[in-house]
């Protein structure tokens, strides 16, 4: 079998921020396949990547920053060592206060898709434990990053 190098690439078309992860060996489970919890780990990576593009949450001395309210995965492909993947992320919805961010896992060893997900990302005010309007540096940051039209509605509920 020939193995690609790259993920394919129309499956991360359209996500700003794309990292490059190995898959270890220690990902793996007793069924020699990556194990489930791990791929909301790659995730985690990927949202963190898209937060340092935006300056989101990388200082907890201040109090607003992001939290993680809900995420799903769907599992398309069993990713095994060797391989290296790459994880695409992107904002697809905004609100006032919230927005939801979309994964994309790619498999280089075998071309394919592994795994699509998503998370609702609510700005949250840590000292006073309570969801705040989402920084208004930040909803900039995201929309020139995405590319928003900025006189468009919030696409999210405010509830």
């Amino acid at each position: 079998m020939t193995s690609p190098t790259t993920p394919p690439l129309e499956a991360l078309a359209g996500y700003p921020v794309i990292i490059t992860i190995p898959v270890a060996w220690g990902d793996m489970d007793a069924a020699q396949h990556v194990n489930n919890t791990v791929y909301f780990r790659y995730f985690e990576s990927a949202r963190i990547a898209y937060f340092e593009r935006i300056a989101f949450g990388l200082d907890f001395a201040q109090s607003v920053g992001p939290i993680v309210a809900h995420t799903q995965c769907r599992f398309r492909w069993p990713l095994t060592y060797p391989d290296t993947i790459s994880v695409g992320t992107g904002v697809s919805g905004l609100g006032d206060d919230r927005f939801v961010m979309r994964f994309t896992i790619a498999s280089h060893r075998h071309g394919k898709v592994a795994a699509q997900g998503d998370g609702l990302i609510v700005s949250y005010d840590y000292r006073n434990q309570r969801k705040a309007p989402l920084p208004a540096a930040v909803r900039a940051a995201i929309m020139t990053l995405e590319r928003f039209d900025p006189t468009a509605p919030p696409s999210l509920p405010t509830t």
